[in-house]
């Protein structure tokens, strides 16, 4: 996964933007101003910080160690720090992204969460 594609993949979904709150070198993906991943696209390696089911952030963990670690500065229950250029599938990372974006609009108040699902 490179940087321009985890980008991509990340402003696809509904309503996804981009801001820089933590400075110009950290971009953050939000959906109605909630975070679902962050990441500094010009690091190496390259990696994302996503927001994850806890029982499945350490089964991640343990299937794939040193490539998904517990989030760093975030949240160590709810988030994994996720390296995307190396081994990882870009398939599982594209779940990853798509499931910590579906976290966040699950915890969305019902009003935002309807106007996300209109075509």
């Amino acid at each position: 996964m490179t940087p321009e594609r985890l980008r991509a993949l990340c402003l696809s979904f509904d309503a996804a933007v981009e801001d820089f709150p933590f400075g110009p070198e950290i971009s953050v993906f939000r959906v109605c101003g909630k975070m679902f991943a962050l990441t500094s696209l010009d690091a190496r390696p390259l990696t994302v910080n996503l927001k994850c089911d806890p029982d499945d952030a350490v089964r991640l963990r343990r299937e794939h160690p040193d490539l998904i670690i517990p989030g760093w500065h975030m949240n160590k229950r709810h988030w994994n720090t996720v390296t995307v250029d190396g081994e990882l599938p870009d398939r599982l990372v594209r779940e990853l992204v798509e499931d910590s974006y579906d976290l966040v609009v699950a915890g969305l108040p019902r009003a935002d969460r309807l106007r996300l699902d209109r075509p």
